[in-house]
């Protein structure tokens, strides 16, 4: 009786959060669906179109930090709904709207909601499920941003063609409001919230009379390991975000290839990278089965440090090898296996921070990985840019090859230390 009420409710929660967050990015993107719609009716330049969507990204890093900390805090269960409500009101408002300074202030306002989202669903996973199976429903829920992304701009349009841009936000911001109240209803933060034994405290039923996996922030934020995955993260995700943002330019400008080609790089490059970020999750997912989670070092590791070469290989091969004359077959399978060893370990950073941390601090372990994430974003646009201005896409590239390897290396050195973050453990245990 036990195992199917956990299966019941797992699947029930696991469904309300996958729509929910397909929504979440959905109504993100809505904007940049409908952008043309738009410019249509309304006179839109570049400097106006950057401002608003700069204003969402600003507010999106800000809030999905602040987020991350406030899911140790308060129910995680009321934080996503909350930012699925806000979200969705904010497309209502912004099909109302029509100047630039509105539009702004609401898409910052959504960015703001945006934020609210991920950091409950990695709380609730990790209430829910074992750590055997944590890192593979972690990247079954990440697909939903892949499948907004592909589906969403076909749909998107269609409406827009259809009825109007207007109708398009005000209709996903309405079904965004009445799925926040479904998730509010459906999910809830621990088994215990529904009279079942809570996982965590089962596995650790046992050790030394207590259940209890906590330690003060001091302890948590004085973890090395913490800041040694929020380092790898940086760089893994600026590299990543690198070869997102840049490689089409590197293709065309550099390489000689035609502007189809770029394109056909970049969904070689995601395609890649959804295979990537589920097979890390399942086999990685194996690992944790086979040996358990243990003090020192992690079973993820050898996944994580195969893919993090694999990178350096990948990006090795594409700036060495590709040239004008160069196959089609070949650049797109360079692309597809970036993508497939990137985003496996931008899945397994966030699986490993929220895991490694004590139960009171997992989102807030969560918000300062993906915070670095963010500065490694950033720091592969004006930056890397700035060098490539200067001293070519060649020159620029090997920087970032140079950068991946040299963390790897380090990764693998430091594979070993106190990975369980927070209380100091003895040996022993």
């Amino acid at each position: 009786m036990v195992k199917s009420g956990y299966g019941y409710y797992r699947t029930t929660i696991f469904l309300a959060m996958f729509v929910g967050y397909t929504l979440y990015y959905f109504n993100r993107k809505t904007f940049s669906f409908v952008m043309p719609s738009l410019m249509q009716e309304i006179k839109l330049d570049k400097d106006d179109l950057g401002l608003i969507t700069s204003s969402q990204s600003l507010a999106y890093a800000i809030s999905k930090f602040i987020s991350g900390v406030l899911s140790d805090q308060i129910s995680a269960r009321w934080l996503f709904s909350i930012g699925l409500f806000m979200v969705g009101g904010i497309n209502v408002l912004f099909s109302w709207s029509s100047t630039v300074a509105v539009f702004s202030a609401l898409w910052f306002l959504n960015g703001l909601g945006q934020g609210l989202g991920w950091p409950p669903c990695g709380k609730v996973l990790r209430k829910w499920f074992e750590p055997s199976q944590f890192g593979t429903w972690w990247s079954v829920l990440s697909c939903s941003m892949n499948l907004a992304g592909g589906l969403g701009p076909i749909i998107a349009t269609l409406l827009a063609q259809s009825y109007s841009w207007r109708s398009t936000l005000s209709t996903s911001g309405l079904i965004c409001v009445v799925m926040s109240i479904f998730c509010l209803l459906v999910i809830h933060n621990e088994p215990s919230d529904v009279g079942l034994p809570n996982i965590e405290a089962s596995a650790k039923k046992g050790k030394a009379g207590s259940s209890k996996d906590e330690s003060t922030l001091k302890e948590f934020l004085l973890s090395p390991y913490l800041w040694l995955l929020s380092l790898g993260y940086l760089v893994v995700f600026g590299v990543k975000t690198t070869c997102t943002d840049w490689g089409q330019l590197f293709l065309i400008q550099d390489k000689g290839q035609s502007a189809l080609m770029g394109s056909s790089y970049m969904s070689a490059l995601e395609i890649g990278g959804l295979v990537g970020s589920l097979a890390a999750g399942y086999l990685s997912d194996r690992a944790v089965a086979r040996q358990g989670l243990h003090v020192y070092g992690n079973p993820r590791h050898g996944l994580l440090l195969s893919m993090m070469a694999g990178m350096c290989i990948s990006m090795y091969l594409f700036r060495t090898t590709v040239t004008q004359e160069s196959s089609n077959v070949w650049i797109l399978s360079l692309g597809a296996a970036f993508g497939f060893s990137s985003y496996g370990p931008i899945a397994l950073f966030g699986v490993i921070a929220n895991e490694s941390a004590p139960s009171n601090y997992c989102g807030t372990s969560h918000a300062i990985v993906a915070l670095m994430a963010n500065v490694g974003g950033f720091l592969s646009g004006l930056p890397f840019s700035t060098i490539a201005k200067h001293h070519g896409w060649d020159t620029a590239f090997w920087v970032a090859e140079v950068t991946c390897v040299v963390t790897t290396i380090g990764f693998f050195l430091f594979r070993n230390i106190q990975t369980k973050m927070g209380r100091a453990i003895k040996k022993t245990d």
